[in-house]
């Protein structure tokens, strides 16, 4: 049962990472910083979600994954909070 958990997280990792791919090429570059803004609450889902993973600890892999995916979902969270500043600093009067 363990090897078809593991088997089933790694599946579920790398169709996540083509979909995502997918989805960002069909993206024009004037919506990206909008919808980067847009996505910042669905990141902490991602969180939340990478957190739980990490912690159930089945295996080591698993933690590992876990904590790679925390990590990543953390940068992605970062980088949209700034890209928002920086958009919103664009619109300030001087």
């Amino acid at each position: 049962m363990e090897g078809t958990s593991l088997l089933m997280l790694i599946y579920v990792f790398v169709l996540a990472a083509f979909v995502g791919v997918e989805l960002i090429n069909k993206v024009p570059p004037t919506l990206h910083t909008p919808l980067m803004s847009g996505s910042n609450a669905i990141s902490g889902i991602t969180i939340i979600g990478s957190l739980i993973a990490a912690g159930i600890g089945e295996t080591n892999a698993s933690s590992i994954m876990g904590f790679v995916a925390v990590v990543f979902a953390m940068i992605n969270v970062v980088g949209g909070y700034l890209v928002t500043d920086r958009m919103l600093r664009m619109f300030k009067k001087k």
